[in-house]
C-alpha cells in the first residue's frame, strides 16, 4: 500500500511537470512558428543529447533511491565488450554510450525507474565470454537479470546468429522469462517505450 501510495503521488508530479512543459512548449513554438517541425514533440526527443532538457531531465533522474548496496555495484568498474567501440555513437541519460536507438530507450526506462545495470558486461559461459546488452540488479531482491534486444530480426544471418545466442544461454542454465529478458523488433515492428516500460514493471516494480 506504502509503494502504491507513493507511486500514486509520483504519477501526480509527473503529470504536474508535464503539464508545465507542455506550457513551456506551446510558448516557444509560438515565438518561433517559422521554424516547420517534421513530426510533433515526443518524450524521447526531449531525452536526445541534442535536446536542451537533456541536462535538466538527467539531472532530475539522477536523484538515487537506490540501496547502499545496489549503489556500490552499480557503480563498480567492470570487463566491457571490446568488439567495434566506434559503434557506440549513442548516449543515454546516464551517461552511457550504447549501439542503437532501441538500446537508448531500454537504458533511459531502467534508468529512470532505478533499476541499477551494467551495459555489455563480461559474462563467462561455458564456450566462451559473452556480453549481454544489459546486466540488471533487482533493487529488491538482488537477483541478477540479463536483458539481451535482437534488433534485427527480418535479417536471417542476424536471426541465426540470435538464435543461436539464444541456445548457449540456456545451455548455461539461463532461460528466457527467467533470469533471461529478451525484445525483439524488425523495420516494420520497432520497439517502443510502452513496450519496455511494460516489461520494466512486471520484472522490477
Amino acid at each position: 500500500m506504502a509503494l502504491k501510495k507513493y507511486y500514486s503521488l509520483l504519477l501526480f508530479e509527473a503529470e504536474e511537470e508535464l503539464s508545465l512543459l507542455n506550457f513551456y512548449i506551446k510558448s516557444h513554438e509560438k515565438k518561433n512558428s517559422a521554424v516547420n517541425r517534421s513530426k510533433p514533440l515526443t518524450s524521447s526527443d526531449l531525452l536526445a543529447e541534442s535536446s536542451p532538457y537533456y541536462p535538466l531531465l538527467q539531472s532530475y533522474f539522477a536523484k538515487d533511491k537506490l540501496p547502499v548496496s545496489a549503489q556500490k555495484w552499480r557503480a563498480e568498474s567492470y570487463e566491457t565488450n571490446p568488439s567495434h567501440p566506434e559503434n557506440l555513437i549513442h548516449t543515454t541519460l546516464a551517461g552511457h554510450k550504447v549501439r542503437s536507438k532501441s538500446e537508448v530507450i531500454i537504458s533511459n526506462l531502467l534508468y529512470t525507474n532505478q533499476i541499477p545495470y551494467r551495459y555489455e558486461a563480461a559474462l563467462p559461459l561455458k564456450e566462451f565470454t559473452a556480453y549481454p546488452d544489459f546486466t540488471i540488479l533487482h533493487p529488491v531482491t538482488n537477483k541478477i537479470f540479463y536483458w539481451e534486444h535482437f534488433g534485427m530480426m527480418d535479417n536471417a544471418p542476424y536471426c541465426d546468429t540470435a538464435c543461436n545466442k539464444l541456445k548457449t544461454y540456456c545451455y548455461n542454465g539461463i532461460f528466457p522469462s527467467m533470469q533471461l529478458i529478451t525484445t525483439y523488433e524488425t523495420s516494420k515492428c520497432p520497439i517502443s517505450t510502452d513496450q519496455v516500460q511494460q516489461i520494466i514493471t512486471q520484472y522490477f516494480l
